[in-house]
This record gives structure tokens, sequence and C-alpha cells, in this order.
């Protein structure tokens, strides 16, 4: 099996801390960076000089930027670049503040494209690498009172999808990583939910004030979900998406034959827009 170096964000909790923990066992380097390092102290304890950490909050860009640069300075090579620090947003738009927007859209689609920047000149140089970017169903799917959520999610995989075709001729792959509902604690310590309004109660966007809830039921083995993440990057060429979760399969599967439908009923009508015959 070959060994490789991965830098991940978000590495203190969820998939992150599973694939690093994964990584570490099969004898990985791993560069794990997040706001809290402390919470690496164990691993750090176990598995010496394999783990490199840093302070990263990814929303400030020059540290990110800064990260980068001394990981790939000390580390030399990295093969695998790992965006996964994220959170989710829920409720109406209207019961959002601007600066619960401001931190959803820095966190899940700003820094992920500043990660990506910071990182593409050491592939290049290096003549390649895999750049995998943890979203969810809900960057294809959407769901009542998660909005904001989905556009950060939408958004960062039409900047990945993008980044795949310019990236493929210098021997990087990027994957978008699909999951479905695992118990990680996404909901109750990655989510936020702002001050309810009345006017939204019982309606469909009211559902999501329920997100933390930790008897809400999940359908995929996190850690299977993480060994998923990890054996995608031994498969050539890199696949764009990859689906976890028979929950997130049918929610993208009917969300895309739903879209497509509404596009294939418009066949006649788009053309009468058309340039007539010369």
């Amino acid at each position: 099996m070959e060994r490789r170096t991965w830098l991940i964000t978000g590495a203190s909790s969820g998939f992150g801390r599973l694939m690093t923990e994964q990584l570490l066992r099969r004898g990985d380097r791993v560069a794990a960076t997040a706001r809290r390092t402390e919470a690496l102290d164990d691993l750090a304890a176990t598995y010496g000089d394999a783990l490199w950490t840093a302070h990263l909050d990814v929303t400030d860009t020059e540290e990110l930027r800064a990260v980068v640069e001394r990981a790939f300075a000390e580390l030399g090579r990295i093969d695998v670049i790992v965006s996964n620090a994220g959170y989710g947003l829920f409720g109406a738009a209207e019961e959002l503040s601007d600066e619960q927007i401001q931190a959803q859209l820095a966190t899940n689609l700003i820094a992920p494209i500043q990660l990506l920047r910071a990182a593409v000149p050491y592939l290049r140089e290096q003549n390649g690498g895999r750049i995998i970017q943890v979203s969810t169903y809900g960057g294809q799917a959407t769901n009542p009172g998660a909005s904001l959520y989905h556009a950060s999610k939408w958004g960062v995989e039409g900047f990945m999808e993008g980044n795949a075709r310019d990236l493929a001729p210098f021997g990087i792959g990027v994957t978008i990583v699909e999951p479905g509902s695992a118990a990680t604690g996404f909901r109750v310590d990655s989510s936020q939910l702002p001050t309810p309004l009345e006017a939204y109660d019982g309606t469909p966007a009211a559902m999501s004030r329920g997100i933390q809830n930790p008897a809400l039921p999940s359908v995929s083995d996190p850690e299977k979900v993480a060994a998923a993440i990890i054996a995608s990057v031994d498969v050539s060429p890199a696949p764009l998406r990859l689906v976890t979760g028979s929950d997130s399969q049918k929610y993208i599967r009917d969300a895309l034959a739903e879209r497509l439908a509404d596009i294939d009923a418009q066949k006649a009508s788009a053309a009468t827009t058309d340039l007539a015959s010369a």
C-alpha cells in the first residue's frame, strides 16, 4: 500500500478526526489543522512525527496561506488536500442575521476556494496530487429551512467541479464527497440556528429547528465513510463525486431526476428564443 502525506482541515472532529486516526493507524503521515489543536494531543502522543499539527481558522485567509506554505516547506510533498472544515446554518433566510450569513459563506465556500488556491501551486510543482472537498447531499438536493447551507454547498461544488477540469492537465484530481446522515456530531456540535420568527411556525422551514436533536436517526457508519474517502484516492482517474449513504444516493438521484424532467419539458420552448436561421 502506498504511503501518502495528507493535509486535513477541521481535523479535530467528525470525518476529519476519523480520517486522521485511520491514516495514522495505517502508517500515512497527516498534517492536521484545526481551531482546537489540543483535541489532537492524544494522537500526537501516540504517533509522534507522523502527525504534524497547526492551528487554523479557515476563515482567516492569511493564516490559511501561511499554514499551507509551512506544511509544504516542512513536510515536502503533500499528496492529498482534504477540505473538511465546515458547519451548518439552518433556518429560513429571513430569520438569519447578516453576521450568520457572512460566517456561513466564509467557512463553507470562501475557505475551500482559498485553500485550493493556496495549495495548487505546490501540487503543480510536484506534478500532481488530489483535492478532496467534503460536501453533503445538500450540495445537490435541498431541504426546507437550509437555504444558506445549501447556497454554500452548491457554490463550493460548482467551484470544485470547474477546477476538476482546470487542474486535470497538471495531474491534480478533484473529488467532491456527498455524505448522507452519519453520527459524527455534526447536527449537535456543528450546526447553528437563528432566533425563530413566529411567522414560520408550522411551515416547512420550521422543520430545521429540530436539527440539533441527538435522537435523530443516522444511516451511515462514520468510520466507513472516512474509510471510503481514503480509499477514493486509490481510484484513477479521481472520481468527481463520491456518494456515501443510501439516503444520500436517493436524495441526489431524486433531485437530479426532478430537475432533468423540468429541463426536458422545456426543449421546444427553449428553442423558440434561438436566432432565426440565416
